[in-house]
């Protein structure tokens, strides 16, 4: 089943959506810091709810620290970014796959995109939209992979 990796987020109630989302489907949340808040920040608590006992939480503290469970447990570095390559849409996941997205104000950097395996974005028909809410492009992400790969049925 993907993954989601959040690099680097700094909006604690745009993570605490993103665990909520992760636990409703059984998905593991990676967080790669330095974070913009504390693990224990209570909106970031808010906004899961009471689900966090259901969250399948990883804490690495640096990209360097994932990057070593990522080539432990293989599988493609999906990287979204408003100036991907490729539309989340059309995309072949594969089960293994990891969707990193970055931070809210910067996104991914550039030497992370670079290392992934693909780019995708979102596409946004509004030309003066710059992004997504970070929550809301992980959640049509994942469940626009997890549709392409059976597994909402």
């Amino acid at each position: 089943m993907p993954q989601i990796v959040l690099v680097h987020p700094k909006i604690p109630p745009n993570t605490g959506n993103i665990a909520r989302t992760c636990a409703a489907t059984d998905t593991e949340l990676h967080l790669v810091g330095p974070l913009g808040f504390e693990i224990t920040d209570r909106y970031l608590k808010r906004a899961g709810l009471d689900y966090w006992p259901y969250v399948k939480l990883h804490y690495h503290e640096s990209i360097e620290a994932f990057q070593l469970l990522h080539q432990q447990r293989g599988g493609r570095l999906l990287g979204f970014s408003v100036r991907g390559s490729l539309s989340y849409v059309t995309f072949d996941y594969e089960p293994s796959d990891w969707l990193l997205f970055g931070s809210e104000t910067t996104g991914l950097p550039s030497d992370i995109l670079s290392a992934c395996d693909a780019t995708l974005y979102i596409p946004m028909k509004e030309t003066n939209v710059r992004s997504l809410n970070l929550s809301v492009s992980v959640a049509v992400s994942l469940f626009e992979a997890r549709r392409k790969l059976g597994y909402l049925e």
